[in-house]
């Protein structure tokens, strides 16, 4: 089954608070998938700049961390995505701090549009941290979609780099599958096609699994979740009831003036961002 493999990483970064943590985490990505890591900064060549960044890359340098500064002058997001092409980068790393006023700025602007019309992979850090914290559960969408596969398969890869201990696959389900409730018969109706849907639901998520390398399988707990909901909003309050790590998703289908009147399931993940995400495509 085939995965998506980082072979370069990318990180926008800035002067905030957080560069350093996010610095860290994106330089720990790197090592751990042998990645090459280009630091993204908006803005014309500083050498003192690139010193500060340098600075706080040295010790993964030390320890063989192929890494570069990028300086990109234009507007945040033409420049993130002109670099994003130009580089030919796998991953980027963009960096939000969670429930502040830039938070909806930035990630309900600039990084919805970056993941509309990025051509790689997305990872939203919300918790980055200096020092390393293991990432014990991943929740990925196993929603029925041709993109699926390749997602979870990639969840799994990114679950044996970083150690974690446990995969749950949640299968988002509509309740326009099963109807409405009016009375005790269609109550009883209703469950029993629930019931059914579950099964079936359950049966092509493992055909998926069946599929993962056994490498990859190794000392992880898997467990399937099926829930009745709107997409994007039901998975996401999963991922932070059950205090998921990191939450890994399908990424939106481009389909140009649409997306303006119908927002993706993944924007409503944009908007509350229950922990760090991982956007595939």
């Amino acid at each position: 089954m085939a995965h998506k493999n980082f072979t370069t990483i990318g990180i926008g970064v800035t002067f905030s608070p957080n560069l350093k943590a996010n610095i860290y985490e994106a330089s720990r990505l790197a090592m751990v998938f042998q990645s090459k890591l280009l630091l993204i900064h908006v803005g014309d060549v500083s050498e003192e700049k690139r010193q500060k960044f340098e600075t706080i890359l040295q010790p993964f340098i030390v320890d063989g961390l192929d890494a570069q500064v990028v300086f990109q002058p234009g507007k945040p997001v033409d420049a993130i995505l002109e670099s994003v092409t130009k580089q030919n980068i796998d991953l980027l790393i963009l960096g939000a701090v969670k429930r502040e006023s830039l938070l909806k700025y930035y990630v309900g602007s600039i990084a919805r549009k970056i993941t509309r019309n990025v051509s790689c992979s997305v990872m939203l850090l919300i918790n980055p941290s200096i020092e390393r914290v293991q990432c014990k559960h991943i929740v990925v969408n196993g929603l029925e979609d041709k993109k699926t596969e390749q997602t979870i398969a990639t969840a799994f890869v990114v679950a044996t780099a970083l150690e974690s201990d446990k995969i749950t696959i949640v299968e988002e389900i509509s309740h326009d599958k099963v109807g409405t409730v009016e009375d005790t018969k269609s109550l009883r109706k209703t469950n029993l096609l629930k019931e059914k849907i579950k099964r079936q639901e359950d049966t092509r998520v493992q055909t998926i699994l069946s599929h993962i390398p056994e490498a990859h399988k190794k000392n992880q707990n898997i467990a399937t979740q099926a829930i009745f909901g709107k997409r994007g909003y039901s998975i996401g309050h999963y991922a932070q009831v059950v205090r998921a790590d990191l939450l890994v998703m399908n990424a939106p289908e481009k389909s140009g003036f649409f997306d303006r009147l119908f927002p993706h399931d993944i924007e409503h993940i944009l908007t509350e961002l229950p922990n760090d995400i991982l956007i595939i495509r």
